[in-house]
Order: structure tokens, then sequence, then C-alpha cells
């Protein structure tokens, strides 16, 4: 039963902290084990909140046209670091709209513009590379 309270103890505190207004602290079990949620909470309230994982960064890459397919809606793009979404190089598919894919071929150096919501993303616009 003990468990159960620090547990929610916990949530509530961490739901608070997220909201932005400091948690009260739930009156201590016989063993304290609450006390640990209430020294969590103090430190949470300077922290600055991430950007959901929900909302779209536009980005800017460059690389090569490894796979293209159609049937799917993706292109796949062995591309350099993409800052905007903090990414190494990687080979990478994306989903792409039919005239993108039309548009490139295996093999292609392009310039492209992303649309990135979480870990996944889309071609927005593609350019060949002279």
């Amino acid at each position: 039963m003990t468990y159960v309270r620090l547990t929610i103890a916990l949530g509530l505190a961490a739901l608070t902290a997220a909201c932005g207004k400091k948690a009260e602290t739930p009156v201590a079990a016989e063993t304290n084990q609450a006390a640990p949620a209430a020294a969590m909470n103090s430190d949470m309230g300077n922290m600055a909140m991430a950007p959901a994982a929900t909302a779209p960064i536009m980005a800017k890459g460059h690389g090569t046209v490894t796979v293209i397919d159609k049937a799917a809606g993706t292109i796949t793009l062995d591309h350099g670091p993409i800052p905007e979404a903090k990414w190494p190089a990687m080979t990478m598919a994306f989903k792409a709209a039919p005239a993108i894919t039309d548009a490139a071929k295996v093999g292609d150096k392009v310039d492209f513009d992303l649309t990135l919501t979480g870990s996944a993303g889309e071609v927005t616009a593609i350019h060949k590379q002279p």
C-alpha cells in the first residue's frame, strides 16, 4: 500500500512540476518515502520545458538519393548532419509526395527541405545539385 501511495505522490509531483506549479508535499509515510518527490520537485521548477515531440521542425539537408519507393511514397537519402533536428549524418527513409519521388533519381545529389515530427520526417522540397 505504501508503494502505491509513493507512486501516486511521485506522479502528482511530476505532473504539477510540468505545469510550472509547485507541488504540495504529500504527507510522508511512516518510512518517509515521499521525501524524494519533494526534493525532485524543487529542482524541476527551474528547468525549461522541452518542445513537444509533436511540434513540427522545419529543416534543410544535403545528400544523395539511394532508394525511391513510389508505392510506399518514400525516398531514402544518405544525408549529412541536420542541425535543426540534432541528427548526425545517416541514411534514412522519408515520406515524400509523388511529385518529389517522380522528380528524383537514385544517385542524384540533392538539397532538400524537411518537416520533422518526432523522429519521422517528410521531404517537402528537393533540388538537384549541379
